[in-house]
């Protein structure tokens, strides 16, 4: 019989050294698994800065667990005999290590889930996969709420849990006698801009981080993004100082100011926590209780401490439920029938429209764009163009740096392209280039007049805004929240009408918009 009881399964965003798989962790009887492979950075094309902060943040990891003596075996990516992917790596070190039993917390991924459940049966071992308690709650929980639902909104599940977890309440009641601020929090900087605006937290690559990069651009060179300004929090200790940078510098003006977009400006007010989180090297119940701190002394104006809660105890817990409630079918999704590739540019940033432009080039620069420029330009953009779908989740889980798929995916099916039929979103979030013009200086600078929607000057997203009302004109005149849009439709004669599609049809054969 072996002599190794458990083989504890850690994958690259499970970096807790709380976790559930290690309870009960017996060091002379157990060894904690970790694998570096291509698969995860190749089924989609994952960019530069994603896979490193996942590989870095991994090797760090590595050494912590090391420090506490727990018997790890690891496989780097750059490892003579790497089986390029999770499953044939795992099958080939259980033949290897003969262990008893493999224990994992839950994974975040439906493919990664599905390959290990088959390797542990082809191997004829038992796989024991406990909760994840880094969250509030348990797929079970959410799938309770879903029950019976014909739509699943956020703001509902959003109070029943500021209700069970007593956040930001006095007595049965929110505080400050209402459950949202979202009026407080969707202002656009003056002319003026942004003024001063208190710099992200920064943490220079040490050994681990540069020889990881080296390996990236050695083996990944043909990837999207850049590795330049890489700064990112690859440890708990920088991730906790990144935590609190944030609450002692910008949560104060974050509500106010979280919808606006300026130029030059990537980080604003914005947490840029949702890596560290996503990597679990911090735990929502501690950034939410800090924010709430914040509040209760005063540091901060509650609409602000409220719309930055909504975001980890609401929306992130909110879709993870949505994610594993609805896989597998949920990828498959495509209400709108949108059938058109994603424009080559999403991956170079090469196009003249100034917005698309500044917040791709952000992007592949940093690995990071805040949720309006990702709902409202690029997801917008590529909503109105008619990309379809899975086209535009590749783009988006291979991006970010905090792209995780069960995170990611409702974000970009479900809120961004309406592709699941509104069991997220009451309505597509769909607008012209005057919703950019109000938002961001950008417009000025551009070529395009987002007040128009025929001619060369007419903006590209006001123009496939017109073109999105007349091919769902029945769907959109059903939908309460919609119907005002469609009416508007009546402004047009028949002339206008072809105008606008013509104009639309050109733009999808990349006669307008590229610098290609």
């Amino acid at each position: 019989m072996s002599t190794l009881r458990s083989l504890v399964l850690v994958l690259g965003d499970q970096l807790d050294l709380q976790a559930t798989a290690f309870d009960g962790f017996d060091p002379a009887q157990d060894r904690v698994w970790m694998a570096e492979v291509a698969e995860e950075s190749t089924h989609i094309p994952s960019g530069k800065p994603r896979t490193v902060l996942f590989l870095s943040a991994m090797r760090h990891f590595a050494q912590a667990l090391a420090q506490m003596s727990r018997p790890l075996h690891y496989v780097r990516l750059d490892e003579t005999g790497n089986r390029g992917s999770l499953a044939p790596q795992l099958a080939h070190d259980l033949a290897t290590l003969q262990p008893q039993q493999l224990i994992m917390t839950a994974p975040g991924d439906w493919r990664v889930l599905k390959a290990l459940q088959a390797t542990a049966a082809a191997a004829g071992l038992p796989l024991e996969i406990r909760d994840d308690r880094h969250f509030y709650t348990t797929v079970r929980d959410f799938a309770a709420h879903a029950r019976g639902r014909k739509s699943l909104r956020m703001e509902y599940f959003y109070r029943e849990q500021r209700k069970k977890h007593q956040v930001l309440m006095e007595g049965e009641q929110p505080a400050g006698g209402q459950w949202n601020f979202d009026a407080d929090n969707r202002q656009a900087f003056g002319p003026q801009g942004p003024g001063f605006v208190p710099p992200r937290s920064r943490f220079e690559p040490d050994a681990i981080t540069r020889e990881v990069m080296a390996l990236v651009q050695q083996r990944f060179a043909t990837h999207p993004g850049e590795l330049e300004s890489f700064a990112w929090p690859v440890t708990r200790a920088q991730a906790l100082q990144a935590l609190d940078d944030f609450i002692t510098q910008r949560l104060a003006d974050f509500g106010h100011w979280q919808d606006a977009i300026w130029p030059g400006q990537p980080w604003l007010y914005h947490a840029h926590l949702s890596a560290a989180l996503n990597l679990k090297l911090l735990h929502p119940r501690e950034v939410v209780a800090r924010a709430e701190a914040a509040y209760r002394t005063g540091q901060v104006p509650l609409s602000s401490a409220e719309g930055f809660i909504r975001q980890i105890l609401g929306w992130r817990e909110y879709v993870r439920g949505i994610y594993w409630t609805q896989m597998p079918q949920y990828l498959e999704g495509n209400a709108l029938d949108a059938h058109e590739d994603l424009p080559a540019w999403y991956w170079t940033g090469r196009t003249d429209l100034a917005c698309l432009a500044d917040a791709i080039s952000q992007t592949l620069q940093h690995g990071y764009a805040h949720h309006i420029q990702r709902l409202m330009v690029t997801g917008l953009f590529a909503l109105l163009y008619g990309v379809e779908p899975r086209q535009v989740h590749a783009w988006y889980l291979g991006v970010y740096v905090d792209a995780v798929e069960w995170v990611e995916l409702p974000n970009t099916l479900g809120m961004s392209q309406y592709a699941d039929g509104g069991l997220m979103a009451s309505k597509p979030y769909i607008a012209s280039g005057k919703y950019i013009e109000r938002m961001s200086p950008l417009c000025k600078g551009c070529r395009y007049d987002p007040a128009q929607r025929t001619g060369e000057r007419a903006c590209p997203i006001t123009t496939l805004y017109w073109d999105f009302l007349l091919r769902h004109e029945a769907l959109l005149a059903s939908n309460p929240r919609t119907a005002l849009q469609v009416r508007n439709l009546a402004r047009l004669d028949a002339a206008e009408r072809l105008a606008v599609q013509a104009r639309a049809d050109a733009i999808r054969r990349g006669e307008v918009g590229t610098l290609d």
